[in-house]
């Protein structure tokens, strides 16, 4: 990521942490905002940081956004400013945009205008929030066509300390384990420290500690029932 570039328009909460996590990765990020004390909140952090009206097609292509590998429009509530910014970009023929939605209708006009990848970071944090109180031993999970899911998932007790080939997650629960997530403790510059690893290598032996997390791919209604017979 060290060679690839991205700006980022928006700096609200959710820009800013965009950026911070794109520079923290050694890309190099312009970071945009017409508020100049948003601006100065990340100018130490990223590559380039500019105070201008992302509205404004003069000041927007003075920023060689067509040289960029993405741009993340992050604008909130200011819902003429994420559209009108959106079809500049799209004059300055920016290579790839993503652009934040906060509701179906400002999904659907950024759809129209063209954009591919839109966000909605509020309904998938909703949604997210919603599985794990219905569902207090999933830890988070990502949705995927066709009703499928890919869960974190605490053991469930009826699990605990039984072997992979014991439970056949694939026979008995129509669901497939992908690895474990395992906690160990390492010592790093003279301290105790617990670490957290992935178990790339399963076999069916492995046994399954009351510590670990499962990460597991299947359908929603058949990890529900996983986690329902199990407790």
């Amino acid at each position: 990521m060290a060679d690839s570039k991205f700006a980022v328009i928006g700096l609200g909460q959710f820009g800013l942490a965009i950026a911070k996590k794109l520079a923290s990765k050694g890309a190099e990020v312009l970071a945009i905002d017409r508020n100049m004390e948003r601006v100065d909140l990340v100018k130490d952090l990223v590559a380039y940081a500019a105070a201008l009206d992302s509205t404004d097609i003069k000041a927007l292509s003075s920023q060689n956004i067509a040289d960029m590998d993405a741009v993340v429009v992050a604008i909130g509530e200011n819902i003429e400013g994420l559209l009108l910014t959106t079809v500049l970009l799209l004059e300055l023929k920016a290579k790839r945009i993503i652009a934040r939605a906060m509701s179906s209708q400002q999904r659907l006009i950024l759809e129209k205008l063209g954009v591919k990848e839109i966000l909605s970071p509020e309904d998938e944090v909703g949604t997210m929030i919603a599985e794990t109180l219905l569902k207090p031993h999933m830890k988070s999970f990502l949705s995927l066509p066709d009703g499928y899911e890919i869960a974190e998932i605490v053991p469930p007790n009826k699990v605990v300390h039984r072997t992979i080939e014991e439970i056949d997650f694939e026979e008995n629960y129509r669901m497939r384990l992908i690895t474990l997530k395992r906690f160990y403790e390492e010592h790093h510059e003279g301290r105790k420290v617990t670490v957290e690893h992935l178990l790339k290598k399963l076999n069916r032996d492995t046994v399954i500690h009351p510590t670990d997390m499962l990460v597991v791919l299947g359908d929603s209604h058949d990890i529900s029932k996983f986690l329902e017979i199990n407790r």
